[in-house]
């Protein structure tokens, strides 16, 4: 019975997890991540001025948010994925997927 249910758990598939991104002070935070890939990463805005969180790879893109928007996005592929907001070039980070 123990066997059975061991195999059962090891071909199970992982559950994705979620990760949080604040935008404040016009920066990311935290600015560097690491995920697995299939988790999701949510973005929320906490400025006063729009901002995106846009990949350089085209992985992914939030789009405009506004003051208290979010916008979640999943990290589809392994490796490290920099992004930027479009807004404003100064504001960069990474997030890293294995």
């Amino acid at each position: 019975m123990m066997i059975l249910a061991a195999a059962v758990m090891a071909a199970a598939p992982a559950m994705a997890a979620d990760h949080a991104v604040t935008i404040k002070g016009f920066a990311f935070s935290p600015a560097t991540l690491t995920v697995a890939a299939g988790d999701t990463v949510t973005f929320t805005n906490e400025d006063s001025a729009p901002h995106t969180a846009t990949a350089g790879d085209g992985s992914f893109d939030t789009g405009r948010l506004n003051k208290g928007a979010s916008a979640t996005v999943t990290i589809a592929g392994a490796g490290n994925h920099a992004y930027k907001c479009n807004f404003h070039a100064s504001m960069k980070g990474t997030i890293s997927a294995n």
